[in-house]
């Protein structure tokens, strides 16, 4: 059975290595394709649909993980998902919580011997996909990712404390919002939208500076740019297509709950 790759490597000598020493390393598999960032590899993955995905952790437009993320969202639901394998310089004690996540990893720069044994825990997983059902394979994926998503959030040296008021600049004034108000929060360009029964107000953070402060049993992340109050959500509606989006308490918008995210619902 023919299998195909992709490299996602931002340094060209290291990403030709690794070509090379897999066309040592396992002989019958395809040429691996090369993309120079991480924009490009998800173009490149969503149009060549490999088995494999070799993707750097580090690289500009989008980092290994976000690529990641992206494909879960985008990967075509008939299309088996892809193996990773992510390649990092991270060192060693870093690499644990990689280890727990259940996706091999390389570390930099990549080391033939420790590459061959990855190569035969490929093999070993494409075989045991190809006697596997795609949903469990799918869901396994996802929550692999959710693991490394959790496991790629950097940890204070102490809890940060909880939000109790947002401060949101409004013209010339500063509002006050409590926190037990907010109904979602969005993410947009270089901001977060901060969404109320009263309207709407911008802070200039972003989600994963926010989500550590606040509290996870009343605030879930549901989508990569959306963040929803528990309380403020009436039911969990599924289409025809099998796309899951939320109904609010009162409010006419639905919001999109992305495939990581989707089991925090499945018993609403």
């Amino acid at each position: 059975m023919a299998v195909s790759a992709l490299i996602a490597e931002d340094e060209p000598l290291l990403a030709r290595a690794l070509q090379n020493t897999l066309q040592r390393c396992w002989p019958e598999l395809e040429t691996p394709r090369l993309a120079a960032n991480g924009v490009q590899a998800l173009e490149m993955a969503l149009e060549s649909l490999p088995d494999v995905l070799f993707l750097d952790i580090r690289m500009p437009g989008h980092s290994g993980l976000e690529v990641a993320r992206e494909l879960a969202e985008q990967w075509p639901q008939r299309q088996p998902f892809p193996l990773i394998v992510f390649v990092t310089a991270y060192d060693e004690h870093a690499l644990e919580a990689f280890e727990r996540a259940a996706i091999d990893y390389l570390l930099k720069p990549v080391n033939e011997e420790r590459l061959g044994k990855t190569v035969q825990r490929l093999r070993a997983l494409l075989a045991q996909r190809a006697a596997r059902s795609q949903e469990l394979h799918l869901e396994q994926a996802l929550a692999q990712l959710r693991q490394l998503v959790s496991a790629d959030n950097p940890v204070a040296a102490a809890p940060p404390a909880r939000l109790e008021v947002i401060r949101a600049a409004v013209g010339n004034r500063t509002r006050l919002i409590p926190v037990e108000e907010v109904i979602y929060f969005e993410a947009t360009d270089k901001y977060v939208n901060v969404v109320t029964a009263d309207g709407q107000a911008l802070i200039r953070t972003s989600l994963r500076e926010l989500i550590p402060q606040l509290d996870p049993g009343q605030f879930w992340q549901i989508h990569r740019g959306t963040v929803v109050q528990v309380r403020k959500v009436e039911a969990a509606v599924r289409d025809e297509a099998g796309k899951l989006s939320l109904q609010l308490r009162g409010r006419p918008e639905r919001l999109a709950v992305s495939r990581l995210f989707a089991p925090l619902f499945r018993q609403m």
